[in-house]
């Protein structure tokens, strides 16, 4: 029985209140610890959201300036189908000039003049030809 009356005059003496205080000193410091934890979770979430934010800013610049430059590509898409249709116009009218031109030096291929007013028929054939 010496040990029970031991461990009764214990609890009544203080070793409990040393026990006490010493578990509210490790609680203290656990709650310490897990707020310090929290607190450091909390700042990498804020950094994190404006590393997000900075982020999407720049994106979205992105995004911008491809839509430009895809209105860009269009516009010259349909620049350069009217520029071809233009070309082709100005191939077709220089391709009727040339047969017109040919046929006039067809017609005066043989046309053999000594003078001024000889020639001048011919000339007039020619200039006409190239207006």
């Amino acid at each position: 029985m010496n040990i029970l009356t031991t461990a009764t005059s214990a609890l009544g003496g203080g070793i409990w209140k040393i026990g006490a205080s010493a578990l509210a000193i490790l609680s203290l410091a656990a709650c310490a610890y897990l707020g310090h934890g929290w607190y450091m979770a909390a700042d990498d979430r804020d950094e994190a959201i404006v590393e997000r934010d900075a982020q999407k800013a720049l994106a979205d610049g992105y995004q911008t300036a491809i839509r430009e430059q895809n209105r860009a590509t269009e516009a010259l898409a349909t620049q350069k189908a009217s520029a071809e249709q233009r070309g082709k116009a100005a191939m077709d009218l220089a391709a009727a000039n040339g047969r017109r031109f040919d046929d006039v030096l067809a017609r005066t291929k043989g046309a053999k003049a000594t003078t001024c007013a000889e020639a001048m028929p011919v000339v007039n054939d020619i200039l006409e030809a190239i207006k």
